[in-house]
């Protein structure tokens, strides 16, 4: 069996103190959480090594007893042993436990378990800084609420939309759906009454408004790219480009550069207090991807002018 150092896996020093840990963990457990990291077994593995060792060492009655066990037989971290040499006797795979071998030899397995289990620990002790700190009155900041991020598209926070959002809770997903109001933007939380889906208490998602390929959100000001061809930058054109108010009718000006802008008043982003923002298009010239026979011949006889200039 393998000897676990859980104060190496956190990162810790053994005479760390219940905040160094608890500090540790967290930074750790937004790294590595599975919803931030669904595909991606590696990352999986390591959330469940680092709560296993904040389950140890956050417990004062585990860690004393694991420290005993260290001292007792000085082991180093990643050796092998044989439990039986030690005075154990174990079985592994006959138990329900959500940790390793390893810890169901010291503590027992499931039986010697918490309510914050691997593959589904708490979000407050992850995601949130509320436990145990006081407000602004001297009162304690509820514990019972916890904090995750939800990504949505521009085009979801101009307009408004409804998510369903599974969540990991002490081994059991659960779906909650989040109703996101027109106008949102990134930073804004929204909470959800946890209570509806059997919770403890409220869940704070913290919003991120994510650009698009050829659209961005900058402030209140909204930012398209659109794309021109070599001719309809020469010599101007109208083109028809999508906005968040509908169709707009545009004029490319004749000489039009990439990356150069025009800008539409008022007719951005609009946050949730009515505020408006501006739309500012920006032109990228792009080169055809392959030319008819005639097109090129076009572009051999412009080039020959070109030349002649010079």
């Amino acid at each position: 069996m393998e000897y676990k150092d859980y104060y190496k896996i956190l990162g810790v020093d053994k005479n760390a103190n219940e905040k160094e840990i608890k500090s540790k963990y967290r930074k750790l457990a937004k790294k590595y959480h599975p919803d931030l990291n669904p595909d991606d077994k590696a990352a999986q593995e390591k959330f469940k090594e680092i709560s296993e060792a904040y389950e140890v060492l956050s417990d004062p009655e585990k860690r004393q007893k694991y420290d005993q066990f260290g001292s007792a037989y000085n082991f180093q971290g990643g050796a092998n042993f044989d439990p039986s040499q030690y005075g154990y006797t174990y079985t592994s795979g006959g138990n329900a436990s959500d940790f390793s071998d390893f810890f169901d030899l010291i503590f027992g397995g499931s039986r010697d378990r918490g309510a914050n289990r691997s593959g589904g620990f708490g979000f407050s002790d992850i995601f949130s800084d509320l436990g145990g700190k006081m407000g602004a009155r001297g009162k304690k900041k509820p514990k019972d609420i916890y904090e995750t991020d939800l990504n949505i598209s521009i085009s979801d926070a101009y307009e408004g939309c409804s998510r369903r959002v599974s969540l990991n809770y002490q081994g059991q997903v659960i779906d909650i759906e989040v109703k996101v109001p027109a106008g949102m933007t990134s930073g804004k939380k929204i909470r959800v009454n946890g209570k509806k889906y059997g919770l403890p208490g409220s869940i704070l998602f913290k919003i991120h408004v994510l650009d698009g390929m050829h659209l961005k959100l900058e402030g209140k000001d909204l930012i398209k790219t659109v794309e021109i061809t070599p001719a309809q930058a020469a010599l101007g054109d109208q083109v028809t480009i999508s906005s968040m108010e509908g169709k707009i009718r545009l004029k490319v000006p004749k000489g039009a550069r990439s990356g150069q802008k025009l800008r539409i008043p008022k007719k951005g982003f609009k946050d949730m207090k009515g505020n408006k923002g501006d739309f500012y298009v920006e032109f990228n010239l792009v080169l055809p991807k392959s030319l008819t026979e005639e097109e090129e011949k076009l572009y051999e006889k412009l080039r020959e002018l070109e030349k002649n200039k010079r």
